[in-house]
């Protein structure tokens, strides 16, 4: 068994792009995990085939350097990077004197360290910024979409939201225009709608630009909640949060504080302080009994029950008992815990693959 020490690290580790979690204890902020960015919003984790969890590499760290492992614990890329992202579609970001390049699954820097910010592949092209503009590059490197927005979205569904001029539109893979710029914020495309803002109220449109609900809802939508997911998104009246259809139909009254987005059938809520889980018919399947709770991934999710994280089923049984200081939900088969100020991976079993160490 492998055992890395981990690094311990200050709140200078923040990159710019906001992509680490970062967990406090005893004074001091430790690199625990790397999180979706703007270009990659996160996604309901299906399950995992065998094929693709023992091709998946996971991120580690060891003497402040990063590599990578895969699914048994052995290292596949020997620790070396400054800064290292997850990799998606065979490319993962690293940084090097403050430039952002990309290397392959062998640890190959194939595309340069040259961008002041670069993004995760999505739809086959990955977000990149040149000075204060964006652009998108393919997996040689090569410029597809020359850098000249003033901010953008990676591509999901086959366009990309992108500012021009102080405004949102959407642009296609060739960087023409589909929906021109208009709104005053607007989101990806997820199951063939798109939330955008005008005014400061939101709607929907479809890919032709246009709305099929129109601009009235309100609430924190940059958090998350607007995209769809399994058919309803989330919106917000008077403090309390519910979920419309597609059609704009109110399919859950708003009754939460807060909530999240659909995963595997089931939505994390909070009602009087607690966090539960509940089915599209708005019924509390999972009493609302934990501090924190996460998405369902993988059959699992991640729960904070009496100050210590763990994992439960659908059932709301406890599958991993509440033992980590932290833990973030399974993917390709591993969660990554932290306890004591050591993380590490396990399996679905709660066995360690990778040591928890410093």
């Amino acid at each position: 068994m492998i055992q890395p020490s981990w690094m311990q690290c200050s709140t200078a580790a923040i990159t710019a792009l906001g992509l680490f979690v970062l967990f406090e204890s005893s004074g001091s902020y430790s690199l625990l995990a790397q999180m979706p960015n703007s270009s990659t919003s996160a996604h309901p984790t299906l399950q995992s085939s065998s094929k693709s969890q023992k091709n998946h590499l996971f991120r580690i760290i060891q003497d402040g350097k990063f590599g990578f492992m895969d699914h048994t614990g052995t290292i596949i890329i020997p620790p070396q990077f400054e800064l290292v992202w997850s990799f998606v579609d065979g490319r993962a970001q690293f940084k090097e004197n403050d430039n952002y390049g990309y290397i392959d699954e062998t640890g190959k820097k194939v595309i340069p360290s040259q961008f002041r910010l670069a993004f995760a592949f999505s739809d086959g092209l990955a977000l990149v910024v040149l000075g204060t503009q964006y652009g998108y590059i393919d997996r040689t490197g090569k410029l597809i979409i020359s850098p000249r927005f003033e901010d953008a979205l990676a591509f999901k569904e086959g366009l990309a939201a992108v500012k021009m001029n102080d405004k949102y539109g959407y642009i296609n893979k060739s960087g023409q225009f589909v929906i021109p710029p208009q709104y005053d914020y607007a989101l990806s495309f997820s199951e063939g709608l798109a939330a955008v803002q005008l005014n400061e109220q939101w709607g929907y449109i479809d890919k032709t630009g246009k709305f099929v609900i129109q601009p009235q809802l309100a609430g924190d939508y940059l958090a998350g909640n607007g995209n769809f997911r399994e058919g309803l998104a989330g919106f917000q009246i008077d403090q309390q949060w519910g979920y419309i259809d597609k059609t704009g139909k109110v399919a859950i009254a708003p009754q939460f504080e807060e909530i999240r987005e659909f995963s595997e059938g089931l939505a994390t809520v909070k009602k009087d302080g607690k966090w539960g889980y509940i089915d599209k018919t708005g019924k509390l399947l999972i009493p609302a009994r934990f501090a924190t709770s996460d998405r369902f991934s993988e059959g699992l999710a991640a729960v904070k029950l009496d100050n210590k994280f763990g994992f439960i089923d659908q059932t709301g049984q406890f599958i991993i008992a509440s033992q980590f200081d932290y833990a973030l939900n399974f993917t390709n088969g591993l969660a990554l815990v932290y306890t004591g100020g050591n993380a590490g991976y396990i399996d679905k079993t709660g066995q360690y693959i990778w040591q928890p160490t410093r």
